[in-house]
């Protein structure tokens, strides 16, 4: 019984850890560096809502992290209230820093985080994730990514889509 204690004890320690990770939702135009989001931001973030709330059919959702700003809380909110989890901000100052304290902090469990735009591709590396994530286009909100991080083994990066589909510009490259 110790032994099989023991050895269960062992595998649920060494859990894969996921990371979900996606951009704060589309914001609104205007004056201020606070902007929430726009109409169309919060119909993303009810999206986002739907497509996570059972992301797991056993536990779901573990952690909802969120780098400072408005937008980010507000993309966040829809999700955390359907789970009845706290939105817990982060300095995303050092990318490197929360990587670290996700793995330490949440080892074996799911976690969204939402960030900005320009933090994703930095972020992601240091999961020991993809190192080919593409900058993301200033419209372009319905990138989702899943960072597996195993135990042992090669960490998986998926990229999938949610939400209203990004279409780019006349001269802008599409993804």
């Amino acid at each position: 019984m110790v032994l099989a204690l023991g050895i269960a004890f062992f595998f649920e320690s060494q859990a894969t850890t996921t990371v979900i990770i996606v951009r704060e939702a589309d914001v609104a135009t205007g004056l201020g560096e606070d902007m929430g989001l726009s109409p169309l931001g919060a119909i993303r973030a009810e999206e986002l809502s739907r497509v996570l709330a059972e992301v797991d059919v056993v536990q779901g959702l573990d952690a909802i992290l969120v780098g400072s700003g408005r937008a980010s809380r507000e993309t966040a909110e829809p999700l955390a209230r359907r789970l009845n989890l706290p939105v817990q901000e982060v300095d995303m100052s050092s990318l490197t820093r929360v990587a670290k304290g996700i793995m330490k902090d949440h080892k074996g469990e799911i976690v969204l985080v939402v960030a900005r735009p320009a933090d994703i591709p930095i972020l992601i590396p240091r999961f020991q994730g993809s190192k080919k994530v593409p900058a993301l286009a200033d419209l372009e909100y319905d990138n989702l990514y899943v960072v597996s991080v195993p135990w042992y083994g090669k960490v998986k990066t998926l990229r999938l889509r949610y939400g209203a589909r990004y279409v780019p510009g006349p001269g802008i490259p599409g993804p």
